[in-house]
């Protein structure tokens, strides 16, 4: 038993004190189905990386890291999965043509054997850890049994930690991030989804408002994108089965880009997805909102008011904190202190005093709102009412003289106003200080390098009678996407808002009540001369700024 190699790396071992000199060795090098040197693993104190280091010293073979392993042409298609798996061994050729296998039990001579066989030519056997051949494994063969049952838990989670932690700062992950980004930045989009499926990771990007796929990256683990990601933002790699949120700044193309990161488990893994949030986007420009002439007049006359509420509405990612960072943009003066809580702070303003929520520590917009208050301030800007203590809050600053602007979830301007009075705002208290309610949406742009101008035909209203309803004759001129490099093959380039401004006086106001009805309210303010979404869409229709199925994805006919 002397001459058993596996008995002398076992006493090797003891000797280097990685291995109690009690331990029975006869039982973990003989009777075993399982390669025989995992139990001496599992009978010692080593992590598996400080095993496969020993593993290597001891034979005097080279030794494989994950981004070896990771960046290797793998033959696994050659070999069933089960052999692979139960002799815990990964094929693969180099640059050279050079057969190898990485084996983290290199005294198993019957998988060297087989792999000669199945391959024709003579193997050369490396050394790698148990854990990064059961990574990739994982990643070659796809399903989630491709680690060994029989792995120590605790030491086994360790290593994979450590092992993810290695790979996702090694520079092939950390390019393949960066390739991301930079194309996200080039292709303007605001968000990045990286989601795992069961046999291949999906990259998409929201452009303009519309997710787009991209290629992946090659020959990176999704583990390893995903901790690479989750590390850049400051979270715990180690956490996979909880949702966790983070931040990031990163200097891409040469501009600081504040990044939102979001991570969520799902059934083959964590997705992520990161909020683009670029600090130069010089977008805080009144005349880039796509105001019209009379709407931008009616803006201008509301931000000179001294005190009251102006809520924005829409749903989420319709524009509005852009343009409530316009007005703030417009307030900013000496003059005036200005406050806001937001979440997140997505546009940094100087001469501004911003605050992001933080509810794990109690910062939520009515605790922030309760303390601005006595900050002596002369605009506030709360992100969004969600609850009716920031509402009454809201409306209290209002009332006792400054300038609040707020955000609101509704469908139209006349919607906010029952859907504050249902948050628990009385009515007169309501009439007293909601100054106006601009509703918006966003359409996209057309190319102006590729669009193509048309005439409408009675032939057109009667194949799709929505265009009558948006108000739009035969003989109108309109223009639609053709597509071209420039906008990468969509037609579209860029957004732009479309805005209904309910200002609170004459018929309108005098609806506000208890029984408040927003069809009312909106037929009131309609007569009063208020111009809709709807007809503000069609008005950039008519200019040549959208096109007809733009106004019909993004508007409600009503």
């Amino acid at each position: 038993m002397n001459q058993n190699p596996l008995n002398e790396f076992a006493k090797h071992l003891v000797d280097k004190r990685h291995l109690s000199s009690e331990t029975p060795l006869d039982s973990a090098t003989e009777g075993s189905t399982e390669p025989t040197l995992r139990k001496l693993w599992e009978a010692s104190d080593l992590s598996a990386h400080g095993f496969a280091d020993e593993v290597a010293h001891f034979y005097g073979m080279p030794r494989l890291s994950l981004p070896e392993l990771v960046s290797a042409k793998s033959l696994c298609d050659r070999f069933a999965p089960r052999f692979l798996r139960e002799t815990t061994v990964f094929p693969f050729v180099t640059a050279e043509g050079e057969h190898k296998l990485a084996a983290a039990d290199p005294s198993d001579r019957a998988a060297l054997r087989a792999a000669e066989i199945v391959l024709g030519v003579s193997v050369a056997v490396e050394v790698a850890s148990f854990e990064d051949i059961a990574i990739i494994l994982g990643e070659r063969l796809g399903g989630e049994d491709a680690a060994p049952q029989n792995e120590r838990r605790s030491a086994g989670a360790d290593d994979d930690i450590e092992s993810l932690r290695d790979l996702a700062s090694g520079a092939p992950v950390v390019r393949a991030v960066n390739d991301l980004l930079e194309k996200a930045v080039e292709l303007r989009a605001s968000d990045i989804h990286i989601e795992p499926f069961r046999n291949a990771l999906t990259v998409r990007m929201r452009v303009d408002g519309l997710l787009r796929a991209v290629p992946a990256p090659k020959d990176t683990l999704p583990q390893a994108l995903i901790s690479r990601i989750k590390i850049l933002a400051g979270l715990n790699i180690a956490e996979r089965r909880l949702p966790q949120d983070g931040a990031a700044r990163q200097r891409i193309a040469r501009s600081d880009v504040d990044i939102r990161v979001s991570t969520m488990p799902t059934q083959y893994g964590e997705s992520a997805v990161l909020r683009l949030l670029p600090q130069d986007r010089g977008l805080l420009d009144v005349a880039r909102l796509g105001l019209s002439a009379a709407d931008e007049k009616i803006v201008s006359r509301l931000l000179a008011l001294p005190h009251g509420m102006i809520i924005v509405t829409g749903p989420t990612g319709s524009g509005k904190t852009t343009t409530l960072a316009t007005m703030l943009s417009l307030l900013n003066q000496p003059s005036r202190k200005i406050l806001t809580i937001e979440d997140p702070v997505e546009y940094e303003i100087p001469g501004i005093n911003q605050s992001q929520v933080k509810p794990a520590i109690g910062l939520t917009f009515a605790t922030a709102m309760r303390a601005f208050v006595r900050q002596d301030p002369d605009v506030i800007m709360v992100g969004e009412v969600r609850d009716a203590e920031t509402a009454n809050i809201a409306v209290n600053a209002a009332l006792t003289g400054h300038l609040v602007l707020t955000t609101l979830h509704t469908e139209s301007a006349a919607a906010a106003i029952p859907r504050l009075l249902d948050l628990g705002v009385e009515g007169f208290l309501l009439k007293s200080t909601l100054r106006a309610v601009i509703a918006q949406r966003l359409v996209r742009v057309l190319c102006d390098r590729c669009k193509i101008q048309r005439t409408l035909t009675n032939d057109d209203l009667a194949e799709d009678p929505r265009l009558s309803a948006l108000g739009l004759r035969a003989d109108d001129c309109i223009c639609e996407p053709a597509g071209c490099e420039r906008c990468g093959g969509v037609g579209y380039r860029g957004r732009n808002g479309i805005f209904e401004m309910l200002e609170l006086r004459g018929e309108a106001y005098d609806l506000v009540g208890p029984q408040a009805d927003a069809h009312q309210i909106d037929l009131a303010a309609r007569r009063s001369g208020m111009t809709t979404m709807v007809e503000d869409a069609v008005a950039k229709c008519r200019a040549g700024i959208t096109s007809t199925a733009e106004v019909l994805r993004v508007t409600t006919l009503r």
